[in-house]
């Protein structure tokens, strides 16, 4: 029964921003670690953010810091990834997933469950 939705991916030009959200249910929201991953046709799978309960664990990828933001709200068992200065190579299917632990991992294989993704496009 585990179920994680993102929603808020658009189109954004070059330099915008976009917020996405992912909401989780089906299991303890506090004892798991929750990550958000991007992946562009015929590319990897690339860990972009994750966060841990009470911000015990974090991973920003290179590319993105200074420019992302994850967080989360327990009370909501939803997890946020702000996006500012977005550029057209980012463009991506974006999904958020749990992973198998408490802290946070940047590899795919420690991670569990998946969203169904959603599209984020930055063009003109």
């Amino acid at each position: 029964q585990v179920q994680l939705m993102e929603s808020g991916g658009g189109l954004v030009q070059p330099g915008g921003s976009l917020r996405l959200s992912c909401a989780a249910s089906g299991f303890n929201f506090k004892d798991y670690a929750i990550g958000w991953f991007r992946q562009a046709p015929g590319k990897e799978r690339e860990g972009v953010s994750c966060l841990s309960n009470g911000d015990s664990s974090r991973f920003d990828a290179d590319s993105v810091k200074g420019r992302f933001s994850i967080s989360r709200d327990n009370a909501k068992n939803t997890v946020y990834l702000q996006m500012h200065s977005l550029k057209p190579e980012e463009t991506a299917v974006y999904y958020c997933a749990k992973s198998r632990f408490y802290l946070c991992s940047a590899r795919v294989n420690d991670y569990d469950y998946w969203g169904q993704g959603t599209q984020v496009t930055v063009s003109p």
